[in-house]
């Protein structure tokens, strides 16, 4: 009679199965960007496809100490699988190397409270000029990418891709206007050339940016949901370019978009999909504006569609019942404060 060899065929099996099935965390994070990357590390990934990301927007054009701190203990507690800034991430406004260096290993280091990664997404602060730009490229790698995560394709947009010249032109407009804002007479910061620039408010994206994510769009085509990220609306562009390329390569896809810049919250149904601006997370506010308000936003994926959820940071509490990390007594919302700090 002929032996078998039942240890040998388990072996085999084994390492048939170990080849043919790939381990939840090879699967769960995808991305095509090697060297620096702009994420602090990569998502592990849970068990099942559900999962939780939090929104954090605006900490600066007029940071109020503290908040973000707050906001990073309030994280921690919550514990999704990740953040993603929507940029404005440091002061900017310099082509001091050293001085940026200092601003991002600070922005970074009070990121890492959370305990949880972290994807960066580029803002006006952040990408103020062509030198910020390559330290930018140099320290996080790539302005534009994306990324997939348990089959939820993710698009982060730089939204400051303009040509080097114009680049230049908006940043010397820019220190100009900003001058007179912290001058005697801030009211002239209207008649500003900054002021009145469409690049200001709506930012701008290359034919090069908009060619990228067609491609990524159209090799991704399975994906449950496709989440879009930007810190300017250039969605909110009159011209026939920029996003609306993009738009136009996800119109039958189910997709949101969120974006920030404007430090006050608002929602809107565009093209049948939800487009989301947040508010802050530390940045300045108007003290007219009841939806101008410090907020940490869960996105949670348990189906195909996403639900999202805005959390006032003010009502986030810990088993003690208290705001964690907040030992002062800080203002959430300007409105309710009479308070101002003004914006760049």
């Amino acid at each position: 009679m002929q032996t078998i060899n039942y240890f040998g065929i388990s072996l085999i099996i084994g390492i048939l199965s170990a080849c043919s099935i790939p381990s939840e965390k090879a699967t769960s994070f995808r991305s095509d960007i090697s060297g620096p990357t702009p994420w602090s590390y990569e998502p592990s990934g849970r068990s099942s496809d559900q999962f939780t990301i939090a929104l954090v927007s605006d900490l600066n054009g007029g940071e109020r100490d503290g908040i973000f701190s707050v906001a990073m203990e309030q994280v921690r507690l919550l514990r999704p699988d990740f953040i993603v800034t929507i940029g404005d991430l440091i002061d900017g406004g310099t082509e001091d190397v050293t001085v940026l260096k200092k601003q991002f290993d600070d922005f970074d280091a009070r990121a890492q409270k959370s305990e949880v990664p972290l994807f960066h997404v580029g803002g006006n602060h952040d990408l103020t000029n062509p030198v910020m730009r390559k330290y930018w490229e140099e320290r996080y790698g790539r302005r534009y990418y994306h990324f997939v995560y348990k089959n939820v394709l993710f698009l982060i947009v730089d939204s400051e891709d303009f040509e080097e010249t114009r680049m230049q032109e908006i940043y010397h407009a820019r220190a100009e206007a900003i001058k007179i804002l912290d001058g005697e007479h801030p009211d002239e910061y209207l008649k500003t050339e900054y002021y009145r620039m469409n690049e200001r408010k709506t930012g701008e994206i290359s034919d090069e940016q908009s060619a990228y994510f067609e491609k990524v769009i159209a090799a991704n085509p399975e994906v449950r949901w496709t989440m879009v990220f930007m810190h300017k609306p250039v969605w909110m562009r009159e011209e026939g370019r920029n996003f609306s390329r993009i738009e136009k390569a996800l119109s039958t896809r189910p997709h949101t978009v969120i974006n920030g810049h404007l430090h006050s919250y608002s929602y809107q149904v565009r093209n049948q999909h939800d487009y989301i601006m947040l508010g802050t997370t530390g940045g300045s506010q108007r003290p007219n504006d009841n939806n101008a308000f410090d907020h940490i936003t869960l996105v949670s994926f348990m189906e195909n569609e996403p639900s999202i959820a805005t959390l006032r940071m003010d009502g986030i509490f810990n088993k003690e019942g208290k705001i964690p990390g907040d030992t002062v007594g800080y203002c959430y919302q300007a409105s309710l404060c009479d308070k101002e700090v003004k914006s760049h």
